[in-house]
């Protein structure tokens, strides 16, 4: 982080907020042991509302585009619904399975993938200190990775020898 806000001039908010709402999104699905349906539908109950504010307000402004008219933009809209539900319940569905550790890791795709998008596809100029700071996580992360594939086995020789012999 410190090499992005030396870069940036400043820190680099947008990122800090989505890091830091992801972590505890997966560790509220990690730690509710519901269902991923049941999970989704309270989340959506809960968000309705506020949902509900903001769109009313969008469209009191002027900006809301649903129904405008054009068909196929309606249309976008509404399959947004499936689009955003499917990878939610089977992130739910997932997350009470699959240990902490590992979703954590997991979640380093998305980024990951952008990353390499921007970078190959979109031809994005990358800073050095943004080369750092994307380096930078990835040898946090290697080096989290080796540091609990170690404890894991220390773990499970520890239990192997602590086994009765049959």
């Amino acid at each position: 982080m410190v090499a992005l806000t030396v870069d940036l001039g400043r820190p680099p908010w947008i990122a800090l907020v989505l890091a830091f709402s992801f972590a505890t999104y997966g560790l509220m699905k990690n730690q509710v042991r519901m269902p991923a349906l049941e999970s989704l539908t309270v989340e959506t109950a809960l968000l309705a509302l506020p949902a509900a504010i903001v769109l009313g307000a969008i469209e009191l402004g002027g900006r809301g585009t649903f129904g405008s008219g054009h068909v196929a933009t309606s249309a976008l809209l509404v399959s947004l619904g499936v689009v955003t539900a499917v990878p939610l319940l089977l992130f739910g569905a997932a997350a009470s399975r699959v240990p902490l550790s590992t979703m954590g890791l997991l979640q380093y795709l998305t980024p990951t993938l952008q990353f390499i998008i921007g970078l190959l596809v979109v031809h994005e100029t990358m800073s050095s200190g943004r080369w750092a700071g994307f380096a930078l996580v990835w040898v946090a992360l290697v080096v989290f990775s080796v540091d609990s594939l170690r404890a894991a086995r220390s773990r499970s020789a520890l239990l192997a020898a602590a086994a009765p012999l049959r």
